[in-house]
């Protein structure tokens, strides 16, 4: 492992493997390791998830023998980062990724899963998704975990440059409206993701070569680079990538 100051002044953790299916055994793990501390501690484990490839193998091995009985499955509560606008059930859906690859096959209870209503209003998801937040884990959420990408843009989550809030901005979540997109997207705002116990970044291939680069050693611009805000004020941040996506990083 090693530590970086992060453009954004803060101490990242870069982890670097060989090749996506590494790196999804490592986030695996991580997920694991963060799901017993939070478990033995407090009794529950918070965790919000991510969308894309590498989180998508990661749930699919947690699904699997040997990880599927390293976590006490009962006492996890899921969440979600961002969704895309659509029903549960359309195959862009970040929830219906996450039910096929992993609660499916570990039978979650579906209490225990807390969905982004992708299928509403975008407004009116967000404001309920906030209310959720604030039921289920105070005024302050504070998550055990959240699970996060990067896009070859440097956005996170769903704050894409141009249309992320500050840092600052008071809401929970909100519901942007992505001009590259012409879509509405749902989201974490950047006051709940900095305020997580773990935040964890994963990142693959060429496609996320320059822009690693770009975001960890230029210069301080998340309106360009939306993933720059991510620095969690009072817990740690770990950024796990390959070697093709840490090749400009001059770190090995």
């Amino acid at each position: 492992m090693i530590v970086i100051k992060a453009p954004s002044g803060r101490d990242a953790d870069i982890v670097v493997v060989d090749g996506e299916a590494a790196l999804a055994e490592r986030v695996a793990d991580r997920f694991i390791d963060e799901a017993r501390v939070a478990i033995g501690t407090r009794g529950t484990f918070y965790v919000a998830l991510a969308g894309g490839s590498t989180p998508k193998g990661a749930y699919e091995l947690l699904a699997r023998d040997p990880r599927r009985t390293e976590v006490d499955w009962e006492n996890v509560r899921f969440f979600f980062g961002d969704e895309r606008c659509v029903p549960p059930s359309d195959d862009a859906s970040n929830y219906k990724m996450a039910k096929l690859a992993m609660f499916d096959p570990l039978k979650i209870d579906a209490t225990h899963i807390f969905r982004m209503p992708g299928e509403a209003d975008p407004q009116r998801a967000a404001a309920e998704y906030a209310e959720v937040l604030r039921t289920q884990l105070g005024e302050r959420p504070r998550f055990d975990l959240i699970m996060l990408g990067m896009g070859p843009d440097g956005h996170t989550a769903s704050l894409f440059p141009g249309s992320a809030p500050p840092a600052d901005a008071p809401e929970l979540v909100v519901a942007p409206f992505v001009p590259k997109l012409k879509a509405h997207r749902i989201t974490l705002t950047p006051r709940v993701i900095n305020a997580a116990k773990a935040v964890i970044i994963a990142a693959a291939g060429p496609t996320k070569t320059d822009v690693l680069e770009r975001v960890l050693r230029g210069p301080y611009d998340p309106i360009t680079y939306p993933v720059q805000l991510v620095a969690p004020v009072d817990g740690t941040l770990t950024w796990y990538v390959d070697r093709t996506a840490a090749a400009k990083l001059a770190l090995f």
